[in-house]
């Protein structure tokens, strides 16, 4: 089959990554594709090029050579919201969203129209298709408890699929597109939601210590989402372009799950059945020498969390992949404990 001609949003070798990752890095992409349909996704993808998809870039890390093939960056939006009728006493809304949506853009007008469930995951960065990859959570809430399904485009048998929550293979920080990268692509996620003015039950402390409440206990939709998005500022996990501390791709590890007897005495534990339990990748970087503000030269941790590896400008990539070893190898020297990267990299490796 010919490949089709690049359409009037296509740039051949015009566009450099770092402009599109939260990051600020990333080398050239060969061909930057912008595909503001559902169409326009599935004709960029109808290439024999090596593609990269691309959302908020959030949660990429991306090589200073950047990326070879065809950039398809996604940018399709649109928020439709299906109230369940057959059973009005449950009080459910289905809300279908575009894969190109910013995703806090969802949550805001969640909390504005009375939709429960997204409200603790507001100020999280990057666009609605990348959160069911990475099953992408905070401060208790993660999108696989609303996810109804994810529709995608299957590369392997060239057609649209959708998946149902059970099939999408769910974990922390874990998804079945997560484990077969590349192969779906995905359109749009509709998420089941219940409608009322309190938000769900706050179940990370954190929070619940700042709304005033008890863990367990429910509080108005509204004073959650700004509450989180006050704890997320203190930490620079909200973008501004002129903190330094938000140029990151969020937290760089995820908290490992590990066996009880593995974690530190008075580290952070939490139950992750089977005998293992989760805990705290910042307590352990922070306990194994690596304090907040951390540098090596244009690369630092944060200088508000421990966990988010930023550019402090002019940074490259191999700078902030060799701090990240850097920290990689010192927590497991000092603990045992491997730390694993969150983002996803490309064409680079940790």
């Amino acid at each position: 089959m010919p490949e089709p001609a690049p359409s009037p949003a296509s740039s051949p070798g015009a566009a450099l990554l770092r402009d599109h990752t939260t990051l600020r890095l990333g080398g050239p992409a060969g061909e930057l594709v912008v595909a503001t349909t559902e169409a326009e996704v599935l004709a960029a993808l109808d290439t024999d090029r090596p593609v990269l998809v691309l959302g908020g870039g959030s949660n990429l890390v991306v090589a200073d050579e950047g990326f070879p093939g065809r950039v398809v960056k996604v940018a399709t939006t649109g928020i439709t919201a299906d109230v369940e009728g057959d059973d009005p006493s449950c009080g459910g809304v289905l809300v279908t969203v575009a894969a190109g949506e910013p995703w806090d853009r969802l949550v805001e007008v969640a909390v504005d129209r009375g939709w429960v469930g997204v409200e603790a995951l507001s100020g999280i960065p990057g666009s609605v298709g990348a959160t069911p990859i990475q099953n992408v959570g905070a401060y208790g809430q993660e999108v696989a408890q609303t996810i109804a399904s994810v529709r995608v485009w299957d590369r392997a048998l060239r057609g649209v699929r959708t998946f149902a929550n059970a099939e999408c293979g769910f974990s922390y920080r874990h998804s079945r597109f997560k484990a077969d990268p590349g192969r779906h692509v995905v359109l749009s996620v509709t998420f089941q939601l219940r409608q009322g003015t309190l938000g769900a039950p706050v179940q990370y402390a954190e929070l619940a210590r700042t709304l005033g409440v008890e863990p367990g206990q429910r509080a108005p939709l509204r004073e959650v989402r700004e509450a989180v998005l006050g704890l997320r500022r203190g930490k620079g996990m909200v973008l501004d372009d002129a903190d330094h501390d938000t140029w990151s791709a969020g937290s760089f590890f995820t908290n490992p799950v590990v066996p009880a007897d593995q974690v530190p005495e008075d580290a952070p534990a939490w139950p992750a059945g089977d005998g293992l339990v989760k805990t705290s990748a910042a307590w352990l970087i922070d306990h194994a020498g690596f304090g907040k503000g951390y540098a090596a030269g244009r690369v630092s941790l944060s200088t508000k969390h421990a966990l988010a590896l930023t550019n402090r400008g002019g940074a490259t990539t191999a700078e902030l992949l060799g701090l990240a070893r850097e920290v990689r190898d010192g927590v497991q020297a000092a603990y045992g404990i491997r730390l694993v990267n969150e983002p996803v990299l490309v064409g680079c490796e940790l």
